[in-house]
């Protein structure tokens, strides 16, 4: 692997404007064919095996054109202190938005009118109109969009308050904002650690080209591959994310080689045969993680998980092609002024002073840092392990669903149509549940039906049980039940239960089938789906993680140390979330608007992406480790060895992975408040506490057994090379022992 590598890097170098302008051909022709396909229609979000899906497919079936999974919105209005929704003034301006809704756009299956369909509190003062869509939200058009953002503005100009719910009104959340924060944080700390404007401006550019292609890429098979606008999210953070920190271990590398003496070309060559190796087996890390999201079975995920993917295999290709093409572009200026002036000195001076310059290096931050651990080890680990322990005891409360309106910024229009609607008619009408009853075995439909309806009317954390008419055929009708909670409750979920536990008796009673569905019994068995996913999930992206990485550091402790390192990370992660989230620690300074349950999907979100990015960290911090162990050291001096080279690319790497995940939690809105935190504190945990405390402690207390194998097992594996020994050995004997006079010259 290094020799191909080496071999590789050292042609792009050669054949640099060849490269550069093969990949700005691809961004091109990704940009082309982004622009000229067709715009892509978000498929419906589905998920395989639920009974909340069989319900909406049989819906579809025994309701044809009924749209059952189509987008809702209610116009909620609200008469001023001591008028009432019912004065003739007001029924005229709401009877106006209905004939607005009606008329505002062909995506409208039905809008009902509050006054015909009991939609009026008790007290008259508030109001609202159900809109119901053929499509769902995500392939509502803009203009749909805009015509139910208009159509409460007269009422609102005539005194009363307007407020628009639903999931119809819920736009994508903004991140531009926090992207360019994240890249303007990335630009600061590469300046910081290189010195050189020229060589922090490579990871960035290299990065934006291969999110360019990636998301180009997605957009131009959009339409023939099925997949959805919100495809490209995870895609564009992870290529972002992986782009700048393979870049910079590269450059890095490349700059030390350079430092040592190196001619330019073959300071490429070895730049890309040694961190390129760590790259392209870091890479494979992400993929799997991202590629395991397949097992979850929710087609969506799936997708998401293989376009992130390919775009990491995007950013791994660039790392190892176009960025030893763009330092042959760069010259000299990729170093720093004083580096330039220590680089001089080493020619000038010859060894003597290459050795002082190297004995002045081994004065940096992390050789001290890891000369602190290798004195206190079982001090440092004790206190890692120990303090991340603490951090994840609440993980033992955690409670997975999906946030509900309520969850929002009191500034926000969802967010106030829902408070809205749980003063006129209690918090649970924001999430009904709908019960489809399938009656076709029974031998009297509508008897079955109101029978159904009486005893779901009996549950506790029932308020309200609406029977709706049979379909045409009669076999088939719909009750709409209304909780007595809020609809990301525990109540509300125990209700789910209770219903789905009645149907067997319900079925021996009447011969009806009963399915319970609608949005919140959706994000209930998604929630489950996860829940079943989440072990089969780690143990597949652990376990082949693991074996990659018993070939890469050719061991069986350091791949076990990596894996329950990142273990402790992630579960203290979760934690915090769980403590800043669902207890309310902290939620004035994070923004907590009303803590509730944990974002379903951020357990296996966090695993996914904080694993990649986690052993991408290990494989460049101990990679070095190894190289050094492998050349000769002792296993102390190889620890500092890899600080040394290691220790201050991996925390700038950190730090902007840390800025770009934080950027989302000021985003208003708690979903991706939640995994911008989420990541944000995974990252800190791993690449501080983990990868640079607890990790080279446990390796000084193994010493020479950390990179022990058993022979067999050794004579099985294939050798990839990722420290460069046989790279080594082979540049030895082609110079006839003459290397280091032929690597001097310039």
């Amino acid at each position: 692997m290094a020799t191909f590598l080496y071999k590789l890097g050292r042609l792009a170098f050669r054949r640099r404007r060849i490269v550069a302008l093969l990949w700005v051909a691809l961004l091109v022709l990704a940009g082309v064919g982004a622009s000229a396909a067709a715009k892509p229609t978000e498929a419906s979000f589905s998920m395989p095996g639920t009974e909340a899906q069989k319900a909406f497919d049989l819906l579809e079936e025994r309701f044809p054109g009924g749209s059952a999974d189509g987008a809702t919105a209610r116009v909620v209005f609200k008469a001023p202190a001591g008028q009432k929704m019912t004065d003739a003034e007001h029924k005229t301006e709401v009877n106006e938005a209905v004939a607005d809704l009606k008329a505002g756009s062909s995506q409208v299956s039905s809008v009902t009118d509050p006054y015909t369909a009991d939609a009026v509190s008790e007290d008259g003062s508030i109001a609202y109109i159900s809109v119901s869509y053929k499509v769902n939200s995500m392939e509502l058009t803009d203009e749909t969009r805009d015509a139910l953002e208009k159509a409460g503005e007269a009422a609102r100009d005539a005194g009363l308050t307007v407020e628009i719910g639903g999931d119809a009104s819920m736009a994508e959340p903004e991140t531009g904002s926090a992207e360019m924060i994240g890249i303007a944080v990335a630009a600061v700390v590469l300046v910081i650690t290189f010195g050189s404007l020229i060589a922090a401006g490579l990871p960035l550019i290299t990065a934006l080209i291969g999110v360019g292609i990636g998301i180009s890429s997605i957009t131009a098979l959009a339409k023939t591959l099925d997949l959805g606008t919100t495809t490209s999210t995870l895609a564009m953070m992870i290529g972002l994310a992986v782009g700048i920190d393979y870049a910079l271990f590269i450059v890095s590398r490349y700059r030390a080689e350079l430092a040592e003496g190196r001619e330019r070309e073959e300071a490429a060559g070895r730049a890309v045969g040694t961190a390129g190796s760590a790259v392209v087996f870091a890479g494979l890390t992400v993929v799997i993680a991202l590629v395991g999201l397949a097992v979850v079975n929710i087609p969506m995920l799936s997708k998401m998980g293989f376009a992130a993917a390919g775009t990491v295999v995007i950013a791994v290709i660039i790392a190892i092609t176009l960025i030893p093409a763009l330092l042959g572009f760069a010259g000299g200026k990729v170093m720093g002024r004083k580096a330039r002036k220590n680089a001089k000195a080493v020619k000038a001076a010859g060894s003597a002073a290459e050795t002082e310059g190297g004995a002045v290096e081994k004065q940096n931050g992390g050789v001290r840092w890891a000369r602190f651990v290798l004195r206190r080890p079982v001090a440092v680990l004790l206190a890692g392990v120990v303090g991340l322990g603490v951090i994840a005891i609440p993980v033992g409360s955690l409670k997975v669903g999906l946030p509900d309106e309520g969850s929002q910024s009191t500034e926000s229009s969802p967010r106030r149509a829902y408070d809205m609607l749980s003063e006129g008619f209690g918090p649970g009408f924001n999430g009904p549940l709908m019960l489809v009853v399938n009656a076709k075995g029974s031998e009297n439909p509508q008897g079955a039906v109101d029978k159904v309806g009486d005893t779901v009317e009996k549950l506790d954390g029932v308020a309200a049980v609406l029977p709706g008419p049979l379909n045409k055929t009669g076999d088939t009708a719909i009750i709409t039940v209304v909780p007595d909670d809020r609809p990301s409750s525990v109540q509300t979920e125990d209700l789910v239960h209770d219903i789905r536990d009645s149907r067997t008796a319900l079925k021996s009673d009447t011969g009806a089938e009963v399915l319970v569905t609608g949005a919140t019994a959706m994000n209930i068995d998604f929630s489950q789906r996860m829940n079943d996913a989440l072990m089969p999930y780690l143990a597949l992206v652990v376990g082949l993680a693991f074996l990659l990485l018993v070939v890469v550091f050719r061991s069986i402790l350091v791949p076990l140390k990596a894996a329950l390192g990142f273990l402790l990370s992630v579960v203290a992660a979760l934690g915090a979330v769980v403590a800043v989230f669902q207890w309310g620690w902290l939620a004035d300074v994070f923004g907590v608007e009303q803590p509730g349950p944990i974002m379903s999907m951020m357990p296996i979100f966090m695993v996914g992406v904080v694993f990649g990015l986690a052993m991408d960290y290990e494989v460049f911090l101990v990679t070095r480790m190894r190289e050094a162990y492998v050349h000769g050291e002792r296993p102390a001096e190889a620890i500092v060895t890899g600080f040394k080279h290691g220790a201050r690319v991996v925390t700038a790497a950190a730090v902007i992975m840390i800025a770009v995940f934080a950027g989302f939690i000021g985003s208003g809105e708690q979903m991706v408040m939640m995994i911008g935190f989420g990541l944000a504190i995974a990252v800190f945990f791993d690449a501080f506490v983990v990868r640079m405390a607890i990790v080279p402690a446990v390796l000084a207390l193994l010493g020479h057994k950390a990179w022990w194998l058993p022979g067999w097992l050794d004579k099985a594996l294939p050798n990839v090379d990722v420290e460069g020994e046989k790279l080594q050995q082979q540049l030895q004997n082609s110079s006839g022992g003459d290397e280091d006079r032929e690597l001097s010259r310039v």
